[in-house]
């Protein structure tokens, strides 16, 4: 694998003999002093370029970085779709182990297209064009406080999703239940946990992308219960997940509530609460919901 100086070395002896790049700026993880490295950081680097058509008309250019597993090239896809923004990056596997995240931003569109991340680290600037940037912190990331409206919808949010997965629970709706409990439910406890973990340390820190620093940051009997969150693909071993994320939800938002002096709708809590216990026993061959 090669190492953090040597990709360093061939990302701006690229940019250092190419003309067409005029400077170049290190985004992500390594820009932030708060993380350990490890090997599986990746390059995030902005080349700003001049005639960014030259590079995109012929993408044999990258071949340059070294050997690769695979590429994407969002830009140049239609599943998702493209921004269609000005900007092109080349997103970079390679065999070594190393990745580079490469983003092309045109000169004349610098104005337009960049706002800059406090994770940043100028590493060269031909003409000065980006200018002097303040110490490279993750302050962009810190946990920010909610407001009571953001409070309230998250609260609201939570407990109806659970409605939903209580019906695909009961219909046998894997992928729907999964969905909903994964990729909708899942995001609203992590921000609830975040604005607890935000409270506890003035907000003063970023608790990882998608909550991947909470088993640092929690206590262990909060730690084990988020795990406890998770389930298999077994319904009632979703039924208990489900109960234990209602339940550490509610710990967590009654603290937040109580924080900053905003409502709790206890009432939403007791009647979905009650709602999921009864649809958890209704029969497979029920002609109704009222037991």
């Amino acid at each position: 694998m090669r190492t953090e100086k040597e990709m360093m070395d061939l990302i701006l002896g690229k940019a250092k003999k190419d003309e067409r790049i005029r400077a170049v700026v290190l985004n992500g993880s390594r820009a932030n002093p708060n993380v350990s490295k490890d090997i599986f950081q990746d390059y995030d680097i902005v080349y700003f370029v001049n005639d960014i058509q030259s590079f995109t008309k012929d993408h044999s250019w990258v071949d340059y970085f070294g050997e690769r597993i695979m590429m994407q090239m969002p830009e140049d896809k239609v599943m998702p779709p493209a921004e269609n923004d000005g900007k092109f990056a080349y997103l970079m596997q390679f065999m070594d182990g190393n990745r580079i995240d490469l983003t092309l931003i045109p000169v004349d569109k610098m104005e337009e297209l960049v706002n800059w991340d406090s994770l940043s680290i100028k590493l060269l600037d031909k003409d000065d064009i980006v200018g002097e940037l303040p110490p490279s912190d993750d302050r962009d990331y810190h946990i920010k406080q909610p407001s009571e409206k953001e409070f309230a919808d998250t609260c609201n949010e939570f407990w109806w999703i659970c409605m939903n997965i209580s019906k695909g629970l009961w219909r046998e709706e894997l992928s729907y239940v999964m969905f909903m409990y994964e990729q909708i439910n899942r995001n609203v406890l992590v921000r609830m946990i975040e604005w607890n973990i935000g409270i506890e340390t003035d907000f003063n820190i970023s608790a990882g992308k998608f909550g991947k620093d909470f088993k640092d940051l929690l206590n262990q009997k909060d730690w084990q219960a988020f795990v406890a969150t998770y389930s298999g693909p077994d319904y009632e071993n979703i039924w208990d997940s489900l109960f234990m994320m209602c339940e550490l939800f509610r710990k967590k938002a009654i603290h937040v509530a109580d924080h900053f002096g905003y409502e709790y709708s206890y009432d939403d809590d007791k009647k979905v609460s009650e709602y999921l216990k009864r649809v958890q026993k209704l029969p497979k061959d029920a002609v109704s919901q009222v037991l």
